[in-house]
């Protein structure tokens, strides 16, 4: 079940990478000479990272997602139900918080680097972030834990 998550994730990265290459060899023109291309590349990656994920939140509006009714019966599917809580807790973070999130504690840039890709400056990623971690962990019921101390409770 655990593996079926991952492919899943694998096929949409493989996916949102197909799409950012096509968008910059179809828009090559708008890369400046004075910028890094790694940083043109990844606001490329960002902007539709953020389009497939405002597509797929309307598609889960409709529809319960497929992944689900994956082991229902099963006693151990506890790692996939917290899969599911945290994707549900990210959907559910405001666009700004969820990307900055997303760059930095999913990518793992730098909060430099997320304040380039998201043109502003270092001490709002730093506010987004706080945020983003707060309603994170209300939503999770992880307040004050680390993941050590969770394991351990569980």
């Amino acid at each position: 079940m655990g593996e079926q998550v991952s492919l899943d994730l694998l096929h949409d990265a493989d996916d949102l990478v197909h799409v950012a290459i096509e968008r910059a060899l179809s828009r090559s023109e708008q890369l400046r000479p004075d910028s890094p291309v790694s940083s043109w590349l990844f606001g490329i990656l960002r902007n539709a990272w953020i389009d497939e994920a405002r597509a797929r939140n309307r598609r889960n509006r409709v529809f319960v997602p497929e992944g689900l009714g994956e082991g229902v019966a099963d006693p151990t599917g506890h790692q996939h139900a917290d899969v599911i809580s945290v994707q549900g807790a990210l959907a559910r973070l405001p666009d700004e918080q969820r990307e900055v999130v997303g760059l930095i504690l999913v990518e793992g840039l730098s909060y430099k680097e997320a304040a380039e890709i998201m043109n502003v400056p270092v001490g709002t990623v730093t506010s987004r972030l706080a945020r983003g971690r707060d309603a994170l962990q209300a939503m999770l019921g992880t307040e004050g834990t680390t993941p050590a101390q969770e394991k351990k409770g569980s």
